[in-house]
C-alpha cells in the first residue's frame, strides 16, 4: 500500500506538470515543471521525502533502461553522426569536464559553508 501511495504522489505531480506544460506557453518540458514542483513541495514540507523515497529510488534505478531505445535509434543516423563525430566528442568531453568542475566547486563551497556555520 505504501508504494501505491508513493506512485500516486509522483504521478499526481507528473499530471500537474503536464497540465502546466500545456497551459504555459514556454518551451519548457513537462519533466522540468515536475521536478520544480516536487522540489518546492519537498522544501515546503508538503511532501515528505520518506513518502516518495522508495518509489523514487526504484525509478532512478530503472532510468538507464529508458535510454536504450534512443541509443538504438541512433543506429539509423550513423552516416549523419559520422560527419559531426569530432565536434560531438569534443563538446561532450568539454561539457563533461565543465560540469564535473562546477559540481566539485559547488560541493566544496557548500561543505566549507556548513563547517563555518558549525
Amino acid at each position: 500500500m505504501k508504494i501505491a501511495k508513493e506512485i500516486a504522489i509522483i504521478m499526481g505531480i507528473t499530471l500537474i506538470s503536464e497540465y502546466l506544460n500545456k497551459a504555459v506557453p514556454l518551451p519548457i518540458p513537462a519533466g522540468v515543471y515536475g521536478m520544480v514542483i516536487l522540489l518546492v513541495c519537498l522544501v515546503a514540507g508538503a511532501v515528505k521525502l520518506e513518502s516518495i523515497e522508495t518509489s523514487g529510488n526504484k525509478l532512478v534505478e530503472l532510468m538507464p533502461i529508458m535510454f536504450i531505445p534512443a541509443g538504438v535509434g541512433l543506429i539509423n543516423y550513423v552516416a549523419e553522426i559520422r560527419q559531426y563525430l569530432v565536434p560531438l566528442v569534443a563538446v561532450t568531453v568539454v561539457s563533461t569536464v565543465v560540469v564535473m568542475g562546477v559540481t566539485g566547486r559547488t560541493a566544496e563551497f557548500i561543505l566549507k559553508k556548513r563547517k563555518r556555520e558549525k
